[in-house]
């Protein structure tokens, strides 16, 4: 049984609290990333997406010299680095998550994406579906659910 430990991006771009909201933009810009979890140390205290940085920072008029804090995520989804694979893609798919941090002991140790279930061909069909599910809530317009 694969785990989410084999096929997770164990390098991963991350921001501090104390960084600015535009510091996380242009990490995002330069490495075409639209998830960026925030840690004090190793440990997880939120996360930004590129969504977050629009609809908590500039809609709301947030300059780009505010902390992270201010736009970030603070209740995220978490899975363990042993969790299998089929359980994270079934956890993606039922909470309409497209990136979940993998946290061990309180500490970030890496993130599993989609993308990591399709790209290396373990449940496709379980990311697939995931997907669809996700990008159709998407198409259907703004969703308060969250």
């Amino acid at each position: 049984m694969r785990k989410v430990a084999d096929i997770m991006t164990k390098e991963v771009f991350t921001v501090t609290p104390q960084d600015h909201v535009y510091d996380c933009a242009v990490l995002m810009k330069q490495h075409d990333i639209g998830f960026v979890p925030v840690v004090e140390g190793r440990k997880l205290v939120g996360v930004v997406t590129d969504r977050d940085l629009v609809v908590r920072g500039y809609a709301e008029k947030h300059q780009g010299s505010e902390p992270v804090t201010t736009v970030m995520s603070k209740d995220v989804e978490t899975i363990s680095p042993n969790l299998s694979v089929d359980e994270a893609a079934e956890m993606m798919s039922s909470r309409q998550i497209r990136r979940l941090p993998v946290v061990e002991n309180g500490e970030l140790c890496g993130v599993v994406a989609l993308g990591d279930l399709a790209v290396r061909d373990i449940f496709v069909n379980e990311a697939g579906d995931a997907l669809s599910e996700i990008s159709e809530r998407d198409s259907a317009g703004p969703s308060f659910a969250h």
